[in-house]
C-alpha cells in the first residue's frame, strides 16, 4: 500500500534549526503538512490542538527532551495510534535498542537521507495501523 503524504500530518520536534528546515521542505514538497516546535513542552502543546498523523522527536533538546516528551504521549489516549519516530545526530552502537524499548516505534539517524525518512515513516505508519 503506497501511502500519501498530502493526507499526513508531521509533527517535528526539534531544537536544530536546519534539520526542522531540511525535514520541513522535504515533507511539503511531497505534500505534507508541517508541523514544528522547538523541543518538548513546546510539542505537547501542539498536541493539545491537533493530532499529527507522525512525530518526529529528536531525543536531545532543552527544556524537555524527546525522551520525557515521549513518557508523556504515551499517557495520552487520543494519541496512542499515532507513531513517534526518535531522530538523533548522536547515533552509537546499541542506540535504536534502547530507543525501541523506551516505546519509540522506530529510530533515524541525522543528517537525513530523504528517501530514507520517507520510507521509514512509511513503514512505521503501516505497522502501527495494522498492529505488526
Amino acid at each position: 500500500m503506497q501511502l500519501l503524504l498530502d493526507k499526513w500530518t508531521v509533527l517535528i520536534v526539534d531544537d536544530h534549526y536546519d534539520n526542522v528546515m531540511i525535514a520541513q521542505t522535504m515533507l511539503e514538497y511531497h505534500g505534507a503538512t508541517v508541523r514544528i516546535a522547538n523541543d518538548g513542552e513546546g510539542g505537547l502543546a501542539l498536541l493539545r490542538e491537533t493530532v499529527p498523523t507522525i512525530i518526529l522527536l529528536d531525543l536531545s533538546m532543552p527544556v524537555m527532551n524527546g525522551w520525557d516528551m515521549l513518557k508523556q504521549i504515551r499517557k495520552m489516549p487520543q494519541l496512542a495510534h499515532v507513531p513517534v519516530i526518535a531522530v538523533t545526530a548522536h547515533a552509537m552502537d546499541g542506540d535504536k535498542a534502547k530507543v525501541l524499548d523506551a516505546g519509540f516505534d522506530e529510530y533515524v539517524s541525522k543528517p537525513y537521507n530523504v528517501e530514507q525518512l520517507i520510507s521509514t515513516m512509511e513503514t512505521t505508519l503501516q505497522h502501527k495501523q495494522t498492529g505488526r
